[in-house]
């Protein structure tokens, strides 16, 4: 049985019940146990029509579930007349999914798991695993979110900004458990970039695309971080270089620049690149001016700074710090790297000491640390 379409038409299946009058909780459950209809019944005697046989056991599912609870819940479930599987199913509902399981009224940690259950597909074992939180933990996550949204129509388009957010987040958080959080993100942008031709779309798989090219770089075989500028860079992927190169341009010719297209456009310019000596600073520079321009960011203009010391210097990169604030995440790994390159070992060492410990993740808590180490070692020589 192809688990990946299974898991492909999960959204449609629920965008097509919504539309008939089902909340989401409810739709989102009966397509759950449709699911596992199919799983007893397709090895043996595989449906003609995929979509249109979820659809009429899900819709049975929801019809009996809705029967069984109707005095309770005081609702008037239409039963007759509803169009045969296939018949008036042509809208594809999958856009608006999205946009509902990154709603507004939902936290991010809610938006992103109600995304990878309702539009990725994923079980709630597996979400659970992927973030590392008890299963029972997740169950009541993604519980509370189909309750929150459960009262949302499709009645007006949703924030494309917003459902971008969510799909960043779950690509930002790589790999754990049995789920490649990255590849499914990929998948996921892929397939909204399938369904909207929206510029910001494109440059957010644009970017996540480079940026996973260089994962077979980015650790040693002992797990330990490997800095970009010491990366192996035949490791890079670079047929997916190639594609996030092509996506991006085809991004950018549409000349409405977002902050994913900027960013893209200077991993771009770091995968172009064949050493680290090659890379083209100055316009990475004016890249980070244009992201700074767009977004405000404080964040943004901490990785200009360093980009600038690269450029005009380390003295010049540490004037472009100023006025930041030292609590910015990764502000003391950014000003020990330019105070290091600026000759100020003693303060270097400190600050990569201090960034250790504010560290968000233990391989890179172990980087930081190793480099504190190295510059003491040598000054106490």
């Amino acid at each position: 049985m192809d688990q990946a379409l299974l898991r492909a038409l999960i959204p449609t299946v629920i965008g097509v019940l919504v539309r008939r009058g089902a909340d989401f909780a409810a739709a989102e459950d009966a397509v759950q146990e449709a699911l596992v209809e199919a799983i007893r019944v397709w090895p043996e005697n595989p449906p003609r029509d995929p979509k249109g046989w979820l659809v009429t056991v899900a819709w049975r599912k929801f019809l009996d579930a809705a029967r069984a609870e109707a005095s309770r819940r005081q609702r008037e479930v239409r039963v007759d007349a509803e169009p045969l599987p296939g018949e008036g199913e042509a809208v594809d509902d999958t856009l608006q999914l999205y946009f509902l399981c990154a709603h507004p009224s939902l936290t991010p940690a809610s938006a992103v798991a109600l995304t990878l259950r309702a539009v990725g597909g994923l079980t709630t074992r597996q979400i659970a695993q992927a973030y590392l939180v008890p299963e029972a933990t997740m169950a009541q996550r993604i519980s509370r979110a189909k309750r929150t949204v459960s009262s949302v129509r499709f009645t007006q388009p949703g924030d494309v900004g917003t459902v971008l957010r969510v799909l960043y987040l779950v690509f930002n958080e790589g790999y754990s458990g049995d789920v490649d959080l990255a590849g499914e993100a990929i998948r996921l942008t892929r397939q909204l970039a399938a369904r909207i031709h929206h510029e910001e779309v494109a440059g957010l798989l644009a970017l996540m695309l480079l940026h996973h090219a260089r994962r077979p770089a980015r650790t040693a075989p002992d797990g330990s971080l490997v800095p970009l500028a010491e990366q192996d860079r035949s490791l890079w992927d670079t047929r997916l270089i190639t594609e996030g190169v092509d996506v991006l341009q085809a991004a950018l010719a549409r000349d409405r620049l977002g902050e994913f297209q900027a960013q893209a456009a200077i991993a771009a310019l770091h995968a172009d690149a064949r050493t680290a000596e090659e890379t083209d600073w100055v316009q990475i520079v004016e890249w980070y001016d244009e992201l700074v321009r767009i977004t405000g960011s404080p964040v943004a203009r901490l990785n200009r700074a360093v980009a600038v010391g690269e450029a005009d210097g380390a003295r010049a990169g540490l004037a472009a710090l100023e006025g930041l604030d030292p609590a910015l995440p990764r502000y003391s790994a950014a000003a020990a790297y330019l105070h290091e390159r600026d000759g100020d070992l003693v303060t270097a060492a400190r600050l990569y000491a201090e960034a250790a410990r504010a560290a968000p993740n233990l391989a890179e808590r172990e980087h930081l640390t190793r480099q504190a180490a190295r510059l003491n070692t040598g000054l106490r020589r």
